[in-house]
């Protein structure tokens, strides 16, 4: 699943600003500007809370802003500011969030018992030897 917003004029609701949010199970990416382009991301394991603010003109044209914070350097405080369907992406960003934490946990963890038995390994190596003889 992925969603697709422009930031937009709070007073008129309309897209007339040249920043596009685009937020999947994985990543949350701001593209913003005209001559000078900049793209940044944020990993959705690095966001740690999310609010849903609305402003009186927000309500009035079906917006909200979405402010999640997150362990990211470079925005430690990421807003998706004005956009529609503002609810439902904050709810998933915040599913997706816990869901990429537990499944990098999972990953990180799956190696842990994986070196071989010390004891284990001199056994094998005495049986070895024992068979060279």
């Amino acid at each position: 699943m992925e969603f697709k917003e422009k930031k937009r004029w709070v007073f008129l609701g309309l897209p007339f600003t040249f920043t596009t949010y685009t937020i999947n199970e994985e990543i949350v990416t701001i593209d913003e500007g005209f001559l000078n382009r900049k793209e940044d991301d944020c990993y959705m394991y690095k966001i740690q809370d999310v609010t849903l603010t609305t402003s009186l003109f927000e309500r009035i044209m079906g917006l909200g802003t979405v402010i999640c914070n997150t362990g990211d350097v470079t925005h430690p405080k990421l807003e998706l500011a004005h956009i529609k369907n503002a609810r439902a992406i904050k709810d998933f960003i915040l599913q997706q969030s816990e869901d990429q934490r537990l499944k990098r946990r999972t990953l990180n963890t799956q190696n842990i018992g994986a070196m071989p038995d010390p004891d284990h390994f001199h056994d094998m190596h005495d049986d070895c030897d024992l068979h060279m003889h």
